[in-house]
Formats: C-alpha cells, sequence, structure tokens
C-alpha cells in the first residue's frame, strides 16, 4: 500500500507539472469560502480535504480496492482519531479547571 500510495503521488505530481491535471480549487478559493461561512460548499466536499486521494475511474479494479483501503485509512487515522483526541483533551481542560475561560478554534478539515 505503501509503495502504491507513493506512485499514485508521484504521477498526480507530474500530471500537475505536465499541466495535464489541475487543482479544482486555490487556497484564495478556500479562505474565500471560509470567510464567507460558506461551509456547505462544494468547495470543502472530499476533493478537497487533506486527505490524500488516490481512487480515480482510470484504475484496475484490484488498485481501485487499495485506493479505498489506504483512503478509509488516512482518513480515520487523519481526520476520525484527530477529531477524538482533540475532544479529549479539550474535555480534560475544561474539567481540570472549571473557572477559567477558553477559546478554541477548530479548522473546517
Amino acid at each position: 500500500q505503501v509503495v502504491f500510495a507513493l506512485n499514485q503521488t508521484l504521477l498526480q505530481q507530474e500530471s500537475l507539472r505536465a499541466g495535464s491535471f489541475q487543482i479544482p480549487y486555490t487556497t484564495e478559493d478556500l479562505i474565500k469560502h471560509y470567510n464567507c461561512g460558506d461551509l456547505s460548499s462544494i468547495i470543502f466536499n472530499h476533493d478537497t480535504s487533506q486527505v490524500p486521494n488516490f481512487i480515480n475511474a482510470m484504475l484496475p479494479a484490484h488498485e481501485r480496492i487499495t485506493a479505498q483501503e489506504i483512503d478509509r485509512y488516512f482518513r480515520q487515522e487523519l481526520i476520525y482519531k484527530r477529531n477524538q483526541r482533540m475532544g479529549r483533551r479539550v474535555k480534560d481542560l475544561l474539567e481540570e479547571y472549571p473557572d477559567k475561560s477558553f477559546f478554541f478554534a477548530f479548522g473546517a478539515g
């Protein structure tokens, strides 16, 4: 899976450099939608997340399965488990210091 992920990443980077693949959004697009409170916009869908996306229709069936397994793993580790850790830390701070005020900021990713 690691070799597959590295190869797919390299192929995507080569396509970007060659101009045959373009990112469907820019950092400015993300900032604009965030500032406008447009968090339900299509710009924040699966394709724009910080989780690498190796799934595409051009892959043979066995490679598509590998890509889906990697996608599930990244989402579990980089998003869901991260959110659980952050939630526990926030809860612990609030319980440990009930008389203090806190400010927590979370990204849209």
